[in-house]
């Protein structure tokens, strides 16, 4: 007896409620309101409402006990609704959204994405907080003076509390819009109509989970970096092409509020890159977090580091956190980048049992950080982690890339490199193959199957990401639009 239970007549089926799909949603649900057309959407996600994310880690202050769905990486809001909530307006990082839709539709999107979250925040009367800019600043003739790179950009940092308001208001707009969601849900197949088993006059695809499937002539995926593996999967069941991309590995600092204070006081974030002199490789700071803490996260079962801050002053540290990452791209005979960041995640994790932290100076010194050397540390970890030697876990090039990139900001951050520094390993950037797709961010062989975000390899920031959700809408909407007429 066949129990799936079959939805149709949507107008669009979004996979991930992360900012791709969610501000996909929102600008659907936008031109319908203005339009006077009416649009079925739904949202069907993994993980749980924004409401029912809760970390047991985090709020038992406890190690990551292995969720088998992360309440950090999966859920209404994607990983950015319970991090550290920035959103960068730039080209330069983020990912290379421009190369498909041009630079200055880029920046257009994600000014309105901008103006968006403004909004919300608006109507609750809180206030807006500031558009920190690079331009100009005092520190890109600094840093170049000591050999780094300050990259151009405009941010605006809400915070993890802030971003949890915007979210949930999010939400309920969604919900008032007529938005259906169908939350702790594993989508299983995306399957042409034509060709799937049990298949209704209902749309041109088959979006399927254990038990149930729903039907639509536009689907949206936006699985974000946590279902990359996954979207790699249905890109090889359905024979859409794909480009070796990256993996990002590195640490995550963390130092005394002082030492960047000069800088994040007047940038909040820098994003700063280094051509090391050993191996002329880029390493670059990434994900700046100041006063905010030290978190883990778990990705398909490995756990890795992460960094939260917070607008609300009383949920500050002492401390300022960033990562410190290597880009390691592979082509032949090995190709497949997530694979090879995985198995240094794996051997951190079976080494401590989870993140392990490590004192600067010992780590110079080829030293095993001890439990007593990280209590008698100046610096106190806002993350409990075991105490151990990343150099039995970082490949000898990367740890020397790492090295001589504190070395390196030590010049313009003085205290970046005594021996009191905390380094958390290790961070891992997962990233999806690059997607073929079309400059409507669209897969050439399945006109309608639109690919957007983290996942697809052509974003790597919230701002960039829910500025490619809003890009595919607009070409949805444009498109029915037309067949109406």
């Amino acid at each position: 007896m066949n129990m799936t239970k079959t939805y149709s007549g949507y107008d669009a089926i979004i996979i991930g409620a992360g900012p791709g799909g969610i501000y996909a949603a929102c600008r659907l649900a936008e031109h319908a309101r203005n339009s006077g057309h009416p649009l079925r959407i739904a949202i069907i996600e993994k993980g749980k409402k924004l409401s029912e994310r809760h970390c047991p880690s985090k709020e038992k202050n406890i190690k990551c006990i292995g969720c088998k769905i992360c309440a950090i990486t999966e859920g209404f809001g994607g990983c950015g609704a319970v991090s550290d909530f920035k959103f960068p307006i730039t080209n330069d990082f983020g990912g290379t959204l421009w190369e498909k839709v041009g630079k200055p539709k880029a920046l257009e999107l994600m000014q309105y994405v901008d103006r968006i979250n403004k909004d919300v925040l608006a109507k609750r009367d809180i206030a807006v907080p500031k558009l920190f800019s690079t331009r100009n600043s005092q520190f890109k003739k600094l840093c170049t003076q000591n050999n780094l790179h300050l990259l151009d950009a405009e941010i605006r940092h809400l915070g993890t509390d802030l971003g949890q308001i915007v979210m949930q208001d999010l939400y309920q707009l969604l919900c008032n819009s007529g938005v259906d969601f169908y939350f702790e849900t594993r989508v299983t197949a995306i399957e042409p109509a034509a060709s799937a088993q049990g298949a209704a006059d209902g749309g041109a695809y088959v979006v399927r989970s254990d038990d149930a499937c729903w039907q639509s002539n536009n689907v949206i995926v936006s699985a974000g970096r946590s279902g990359s593996k996954w979207l790699g999967q249905v890109c090889a069941e359905l024979g859409i092409s794909t480009i070796s991309n990256r993996v990002d590995i590195g640490v995550r600092v963390e130092l005394p509020e002082e030492v960047f204070s000069h800088i994040t006081d007047e940038l909040y974030e820098s994003k700063i890159v280094y051509k090391t002199k050993t191996y002329e490789d880029n390493v670059r700071t990434f994900c700046m977090n100041p006063r905010g803490a030290v978190v883990t996260e778990n990705v398909d079962g490995y756990i890795t580091v992460n960094g939260h801050s917070y607008e609300d002053e009383s949920l500050k540290t002492n401390n300022t956190n960033f990562a410190l990452l290597c880009s390691k791209h592979f082509t032949q005979p090995f190709n497949n980048s997530n694979e090879y960041g995985e198995s240094i995640v794996k051997l951190s994790n079976m080494l401590g049992g989870g993140v392990i932290v490590q004192r600067f100076g010992d780590l110079v010194r080829g030293k095993r950080s001890t439990k007593s050397r990280i209590e008698n540390s100046t610096v106190i970890p806002t993350l409990q982690a075991e105490p151990g030697d990343l150099g039995l876990v970082l490949p000898k090039r990367i740890l020397d890339n790492i090295i001589e990139m504190i070395y390196a900001l030590d010049k313009i951050a003085p205290g970046t490199a005594n021996d009191d520094t905390l380094l958390y390993g290790v961070e891992v950037k997962f990233y999806n193959m690059e997607v073929d797709v079309t400059e409507n961010l669209e897969s050439h062989a399945y006109p309608g199957l639109f690919i957007i975000g983290d996942g697809s390899g052509w974003t790597h920031s919230l701002s960039q990401s829910a500025a490619s959700g809003v890009h595919v809408a607009d070409t949805i909407f444009q498109r029915r639009t037309h067949s109406v007429l």
